[in-house]
């Protein structure tokens, strides 16, 4: 199969050496490059020498924003052009449209990239699908985020100096607000829900990130037995379904609390299969890269996933409902409790109960216009189990 790369960057860099030392049947045909940035005799600036081109049967998008990315995916898919992408955020942003495009054309549109790197996610969310029903999903899917909190906790580090180390070693970028601030999970998360969910998932689910969380935070965490990670949550019960990424306060005998660097892992429940977790590289040059050849060698083969258009399930944040966490210079949010001895974490530190994403993000928004540095995160289940004795 004859494909084109739009973007030769780190992914498409990837997706290039790994075709052309590993799979030689994935012809690469041309490569969509801004002037200077490549010294390759396929290389073109013009995309219309790549959707012209009827020899060229998929396109590779890896140039990530929003546009003019859009734009050539909806170019390519009406050129009868099928469509593998590393984009979580115009996959994220324009799903119904590019589905429908697909079905349309009777042409493939493929996003294994998109969500978790290597780590085989949406592949294997498809694949638990078949026969059964998801019920949850849950997990780390942002290696940057994950890098911080690692860091910090391994070492006498602070935030801004975890973050300028995890920026050094190109972890992150020279703005990390995508991935401390979690939009990226987001992204991923919408995503993976309409997958996991058969429904579409709503652009605005309730999103918390990381920015405000400090050292002090932490160690008043782990004196207590918990950890944190920046998690997407999802569930889906009777007809509703509800998503969210925030950080959340987990015990530190979790696999999440051990999962290092730049590492993610992501867990999904099924009715009959139970809890699954896969974890891996979720990002990266090669590993993003060989999630790109995986699905083009199943475009290759034949393979045309549909994916849901519609939103179809009623949305209910309230099945998401947790204990949070608040730590903030604020006045205490209405209904909270002092965790006692929190002196450490440089911050009064209050819990909230029986909350759900939405209207803790509501606390959360009215205590960082007093407090612009508050902190807050939800609490798993395990972690939970043990707040009544310390309040």
């Amino acid at each position: 199969m004859k494909i084109a790369l739009l973007g030769c960057g780190t992914v498409g860099g990837g997706v290039l050496r790994i075709c052309r030392t590993r799979v030689p049947e994935l012809e690469v045909g041309r490569i969509l490059t801004l002037p200077g940035e490549l010294d390759d005799p396929l290389v073109t600036h013009d995309v219309e020498d790549i959707l012209s081109d009827p020899s060229i049967e998929c396109v590779v998008e890896a140039m990530g924003g929003i546009e003019p990315a859009h734009g050539f995916l909806v170019r390519a898919l009406e050129a009868g052009k099928s469509v593998v992408t590393a984009n979580k955020a115009v996959v994220a942003a324009h799903f119904a449209e590019f589905m429908e495009l697909a079905a349309k054309h009777d042409v493939a549109f493929k996003i294994e990239a998109t969500s978790g790197g290597g780590v085989p996610w949406i592949a294997s969310i498809e694949k638990a699908r078949r026969v059964d029903e998801v019920e949850q999903l849950s997990g780390i899917l942002n290696g940057t985020s994950n890098y911080l909190i690692d860091s910090m906790e391994r070492s006498s580090k602070g935030f801004e100096e975890a973050l300028a180390e995890a920026q050094e070693l190109g972890y992150a970028e020279a703005d990390p607000s995508a991935d401390i601030d979690g939009i990226d999970v987001a992204n991923k998360a919408i995503i993976s829900s309409t997958v996991a969910f058969g429904s579409l998932c709503r652009r605005d689910i309730p999103v918390l990130g990381i920015r405000h969380l400090t050292k002090p935070i932490l160690d008043a965490l782990e004196a207590r037995g918990w950890s944190v990670r920046l998690l997407m949550r999802a569930r889906k019960d009777s007809g509703r379904y509800a998503v969210c990424v925030e950080p959340v306060v987990i015990s530190r005998a979790s696999e999440e609390a051990h999962v290092p660097t730049n590492f993610n892992l992501a867990t999904l429940v099924g009715q009959t299969v139970g809890e699954l977790k896969f974890f891996g590289q979720g990002a990266g040059a090669l590993p993003t890269g060989n999630a790109i050849v995986q699905d083009l060698l199943d475009v290759a083969a034949g393979e045309k996933p549909r994916y849901a258009t519609e939103e179809t399930l009623e949305w209910d944040p309230s099945l998401l409902g947790a204990a949070y966490l608040f730590a903030t210079d604020a006045p205490a949010p209405a209904g909270a409790r002092a965790l006692l001895g929190a002196d450490a974490a440089g911050k009064p530190l209050y819990l909230v109960f029986g909350e759900d994403p939405v209207h803790a993000g509501a606390l959360y928004r009215a205590a960082a216009d007093v407090d612009p540095t508050t902190f807050a995160a939800s609490f798993s289940a395990e972690a939970a189990a043990s707040l009544e004795t310390l309040v």
